[in-house]
Parts: C-alpha cells; structure tokens; sequence
C-alpha cells in the first residue's frame, strides 16, 4: 500500500446463505485504488462487481455475509468497524451513486431536503447553510436554474437531471476520498451518457477524486477508465492499464469480452458480433478451478483443479490463468 493509496481491498470474500448452500458471490478479490484515479471493475451481470461495492460500502444485504478479507481505507480496515463508525464514513469520505437514480432518490422529499440530509448528518449545518452548499453543488454538476430545482421532486426531473443530483449528493461531504459509482449510465441515452461520464471526469481531477466504476460497458472503460480490474463469477482475473488490457489481454475471458465489441472483433468482414461461447456456470456448480475453464477453448488439465495464482506479464499487468504459469505450461509439455 502505497503513500498515494487510499482504499485496498485484500482477500475479499462475501458470499450468501441459501436453502441449498454457500454461494460464493466475492471470491479472493484483491485490488487497491490510488488518488485521482479509475479504476473500472468489469465483467458480465452477476459477476460480483455490485456486491464488492456493497461490501466496501458495508451494505451487503441479509443473508449475504463477508466470510473474509480486509477492506483497507485511508489506513484502517473498514470490516472492524461498528455500523455508528461506517456511517461517518459511508456518504462522506465514500460515496456511491447507484445504476437507477429513481429508485436511490426519495420520491416523497425534494432534492434540496435530500442534498441538505448529507450537510445535517456530518457537518451539522443550519437550514440556512446547508441550503447555500445544495445550491452550489447542483451548480457543479451543471443542473441550471438550481434554486429552483432545490424545490423539485425527482419525478419532475429527466435522467440525466436525476443522475447528476445523485453526483452532486455523493459529493456532498467536504473531504470526499472515494466515489463508487456503479453503472452510472446506465438507463441514460448516448449524448447524457456521455456528459454523465465527462461530469466524473471532471470532478475527479478537480479534488483529487478516487473513482471505483462498476460497468459491463467496454466503451465506457475506453474513455474514462486508467486501471482495469476484470471479474468472472466472483473472481478477479486480470488487472492492467488500460491501454494495456485493450491492446495485450491475457485472460481468454478478456479476450473474448474484447472480441464481443463490434470494433474489436478479429474478422476484418464481419457480420456477426463474435461471441463467447457456453454461458455462466451457476454458482453453486463451481469447483476448485478456473471458473471460465468449461467455456475456454485453450483450458488446461490443471484448469478443473485449482484456481490460478497471479502471473505478471507486464509492468502492472495481472493475470489468473494457468497458460501463463511457467509452472503449468512445462507440466503440459511433458
């Protein structure tokens, strides 16, 4: 853990009780976030990006549980924490804004009442204050006439309006360290899609933000991310810059997450989107191995076995996959 880092996430494990056993949702992830940095978290749905957030959040609905692990931020390990801790720490140094705003906003108060709630519980302003500070947050976040909208219902506001004032109530606290933001795009059409994602850009680099972005979308990786860390059935299997995952993927997972874009796909005529085949196992189905071995067209005979270790193959470049063990791929040779 670097002097520059501000939240590591070591060994992480949540997994959720069921009729017919464990389902291991988080299993062994680890990755840390530096200031001023994105890092992307990516990876089909139900790959366990959403419930590593919740887990840093300490919002892991019942009956999921973290088995393990520590959650590092600014020095100390959040899974020590009582609830009254993590709620000094949750929505003022990290915030998150969640995938549909109407259903994260409040339908029955006002913007400005929910804005001013993030002032009430940590900074403990007057009416008054809290007001001036809603206002000028809403004007960070480029929604006009701010004042007025102060006195709106979400309802009455667009997608994108309603996006940005959940921006603006994740930047409510006056120390902002990390910001989740977990498909912040998603319902939104191109063109707010795009301003959404410029908007957390820009807010990054003016305090000195760290971003954690949860997304399936490659695209959005391409334009906002500096890290990327890649998810499979709850877990991590490559990490790199992002140039360097999109120009040298190790994973056969990542390889394929790349060749499903319609700009990547290795056919120079192609008319059909390139796939990957077979489908996600269940997760009660999975075993001691690689997770993507049923669906991997170069598995190995220790791919059924045992979970990869980490292999580096290039400066910062992480990948769990057998093919890239020294180790593996003499004993294939035998």
């Amino acid at each position: 853990m670097t002097n520059n880092t501000i939240l590591e996430v070591r060994n992480l494990r949540t997994h959720f009780r069921t009729p017919l056993g464990i389902i291991q949702s988080v299993n062994d992830v680890s990755f840390s976030l530096n200031r001023g940095e994105t890092l992307a978290l990516v990876g089909e749905s139900g790959c366990g990006k959403s419930v590593t957030s919740l887990s840093i959040m300490g919002l892991v609905p019942n009956p999921g549980f973290i088995a393990g692990g520590e959650i590092i931020f600014d020095g100390n390990n959040l899974l020590n924490f009582s609830e009254k801790e993590m709620r000094a720490v949750r929505g003022n140094r990290i915030s998150m804004i969640f995938q549909e705003p109407m259903t994260s906003l409040n339908p029955v108060f006002k913007v400005g009442d929910q804005i001013n709630e993030v002032f009430y519980e940590h900074d403990g302003l007057s009416k008054k204050e809290a007001t001036a500070k809603a206002i000028d947050l809403l004007k960070m976040v480029s929604i006009p006439s701010p004042e007025k909208r102060l006195h709106d219902y979400p309802h009455q506001l667009s997608g994108g309006m309603r996006q940005r004032v959940m921006i603006a109530i994740a930047l409510a606290s006056s120390n902002p360290g990390v910001l989740i933001a977990d498909e912040p795009t998603t319902a939104l059409d191109v063109t707010i899609q795009a301003q959404i994602l410029h908007l957390i850009n820009e807010l990054k680099e003016k305090v000195n933000l760290a971003v954690l972005l949860i997304t399936h979308d490659m695209g959005v990786v391409a334009q906002v991310a500096d890290r990327v860390a890649v998810m499979y059935a709850g877990r991590k299997v490559e990490e790199a810059d992002v140039l360097d995952l999109f120009e040298n993927p190790a994973h056969p997972y990542t390889i394929g997450l790349l060749n499903s874009i319609p700009s990547n796909t290795k056919y120079a005529n192609a008319t059909r989107i390139e796939a990957i085949n077979g489908t996600v196992p269940m997760p009660l189905e999975l075993g001691p191995g690689c997770p993507f071995e049923r669906r991997c067209d170069s598995a190995l005979k220790q791919c059924i076995d045992s979970f990869p270790v980490c292999s580096h193959v290039g400066t910062g470049h992480q990948v769990h996959c057998h093919l890239h063990s020294s180790q593996a791929l003499s004993e294939e040779g035998k």
